[in-house]
């Protein structure tokens, strides 16, 4: 695949953390492409790299090397202004954690990335969203007033109020039963149907073989890169 044809094109990626004395290369020359409409997900050990190379996909750190492209804009080059703006713009976030303000309703925590954007018609928005989630008649709920899964699917709410072209899930499942991981699971495959760029990062080889693709990092490198072969009605794998 061409890099004309990736939404990401990562070129010999590193990045090398100062532990004191000590460094650290936590990404070691990653190579990477991900066409628009692809469902990732990264799997690896603790210290494999998977969550640096989440936070160089999601702007939110810069490599020590190579090349970062997103959108035909190589981001390694942004300043700190330049990546809140692609943040913003261009990319949603879901967590393990929800990250969502305890004392605030679904509507309000979901309404935040507008108020940072200074979007006019929030609540309208903030409402669809929810209503795309099934949450609308929690809308005034706080995120104590509600189970995991809820609070998941705000969160996702919330990733999705600008319209974003990539969504990067660090371990979405890590806190919630198995039941409720399938359902935020199947969520996310109804929105790659929708045409939105997933990459999630997990650890659960059985939540990672609903994705599309699968990466497994090792010490910072790619080893293996291959589509998952999804079971069909007639028994066909495909």
């Amino acid at each position: 695949m061409t890099t004309d044809n990736c939404l990401i094109s990562i070129d010999k990626l590193t990045k090398t953390y100062q532990m004191g004395k000590v460094e650290v290369n936590a990404l070691r020359g990653i190579d990477l492409c991900v066409a628009p409409g692809e469902f990732i997900a990264i799997i690896g050990a603790s210290g494999s790299g998977k969550s640096t190379l989440m936070n160089i996909m999601g702007c939110l750190d810069k490599p020590t090397t190579g090349k970062y492209i997103f959108k035909g804009q190589d981001v390694s080059q942004f300043n700190d202004n330049k990546l809140a703006e692609m943040r913003g713009k261009s990319l949603g976030f879901v967590f393990q954690d929800f990250n969502l303000l305890r004392r605030s309703s679904a509507l309000a925590n979901v309404e935040l990335p507008l108020i940072y954007s200074g979007t006019r018609h929030r609540h309208k928005r903030a409402l669809e969203a929810l209503e795309r989630v099934g949450l609308a008649k929690r809308a005034h709920h706080k995120p104590t007033e509600m189970s995991g899964g809820e609070q998941q699917r705000v969160a996702i709410a919330r990733a999705l109020i600008n319209n974003p072209s990539l969504i990067l899930a660090d371990e979405p499942t890590g806190n919630l039963d198995s039941k409720t991981s399938y359902d935020i699971i199947d969520f996310f495959r109804k929105l790659n149907d929708e045409g939105i760029t997933i990459i999630m990062v997990t650890h659960e080889m059985d939540i990672a073989q609903q994705a599309k693709r699968i990466i497994r990092l090792m010490d910072g490198k790619i080893v293996t890169d291959e589509p998952v072969k999804h079971e069909h009605p007639d028994g066909e794998k495909k």
